[in-house]
């Protein structure tokens, strides 16, 4: 449980590969959790160097093509400028994990309500299947960063990968060159309520 409170993301890592037995390791505790109606609905894919390189490759050239399709938002031209950022950190980074839905379609086609309540609670699971392979990843010594940025790139990734599956996100994973002090996190009285 000590990770809970130690985990940090990490946005350095060492130039270090992690053995396939570890992140295999890491895995098994993100089968682990919990799932709606236990759809089990995750499905990761983990890429390393030429494959990763590629991938990411990928992903710039989503990030390019985001600068011409993007309204003149200034919140999501923010949000794009830190996606090269991110970028950038998963270039870093010695392992990327693909996080898909699979039962999840693109975010970009409408659906129906049962559509919707069915996604949310898949995404509800993902996230647990990914906190656990984060705090398994902080555990045995290495860094993770959760990352959502790739919606930005959702089309370039999805081809790149040849999936139909939605794209939910990715994971940097490695040995941290970083140690960051804890953030600022909201008191208990103002995320929880009690009604007697």
């Amino acid at each position: 449980m000590e990770q809970i409170y130690s985990r940090r993301s990490i946005r350095k890592y060492k130039n270090a590969p992690v053995s396939k037995e570890m992140i295999t390791d890491i895995f098994s505790a993100g089968r682990a959790a919990p799932s709606a109606k236990n759809r089990q609905p995750w499905k990761y894919i983990v890429f390393t160097d030429a494959p990763k390189t590629r991938l990411l490759d990928s992903m710039e050239l989503g990030l390019n093509n985001a600068a011409g399709r993007l309204p003149d938002i200034s919140q999501l031209k923010a949000g794009l400028a830190d996606a090269w950022n991110t970028l950038r950190i998963m270039r870093e980074a010695p392992v990327i994990i693909i996080v898909l839905n699979t039962n999840g379609t693109s975010p970009f086609i409408p659906t129906d309500v049962n559509g919707r309540i069915t996604e949310i609670c898949d995404s509800l699971s993902i996230g647990a299947s990914i906190q656990n392979i984060l705090l398994k990843a902080a555990g045995v010594g290495l860094g993770t960063l959760w990352i959502a940025n790739t919606s930005y790139a959702y089309k370039e990734i999805t081809d790149f990968i040849d999936t139909d599956c939605q794209l939910v996100g990715a994971i940097a994973l490695g040995y941290p060159d970083e140690y960051p002090f804890e953030r600022p996190r909201k008191l208990l009285d103002e995320i929880v309520e009690f009604r007697y």
